[in-house]
């Protein structure tokens, strides 16, 4: 389990990020106390709108991780299990998309895609694998994976074909 913070002005208006909020809302919140904002909200699809609330800002993340690497302000370790929790449920995302059903479940995620694009199989178990607790990446590793010929990019640049990335970057203001 985990927890997020998020405040009422984070559900409005109509940017990815605010459409995402609302679906996680309605979907994977667990209503504890109080009026439950969630019943106000009607079932959303499986759709690249909902997909890209997600993790549109996949991009964004890109960019960040590499920052952090370079600044070594982080170290490979934690940052590459970082990496691979939010890129594969990027990836869940994608095959939320393309079988129209939801899913969040990386493992589902990983054994799914790997059918629909191959070539990308090996690396995605190895994401899986940080994910996991199984392996933790070198500096060297973590770089690679966030190269741009790394297997981060190949699904960024699959997610904005197929779904699309946050027209919403702050970092781009």
């Amino acid at each position: 389990m985990e927890v997020a913070a998020a405040t009422v002005a984070d559900l409005s208006g109509d940017t990815d990020a605010a459409y995402g909020y609302r679906v996680f809302l309605r979907h994977y919140c667990v209503h504890l106390a109080g009026p439950d904002p969630a019943s106000a909200l009607s079932a959303f699809p499986a759709d690249t709108r909902a997909a890209r609330g997600f993790n549109g800002d996949l991009g964004q993340f890109l960019r960040r991780w590499r920052r952090e690497l370079e600044s070594g302000t982080v170290a490979a370790g934690p940052l590459g299990v970082r990496v691979a929790r939010k890129t594969l449920l990027a990836v869940a995302g994608l095959v939320s998309v393309h079988d129209r059903t939801w899913t969040t479940d990386r493992s589902r995620a990983v054994r799914r895609w790997s059918e629909l694009d191959p070539a990308l199989a090996s690396e995605l178990s190895w994401l899986y694998s940080l994910v996991s607790g199984e392996r933790h990446p070198s500096r060297e590793e973590a770089r690679r994976t966030l190269a741009d010929d790394g297997i981060i990019v190949a699904i960024v640049e699959r997610f904005d074909s197929l779904i699309g990335l946050w027209t919403d970057d702050p970092e781009a203001q």
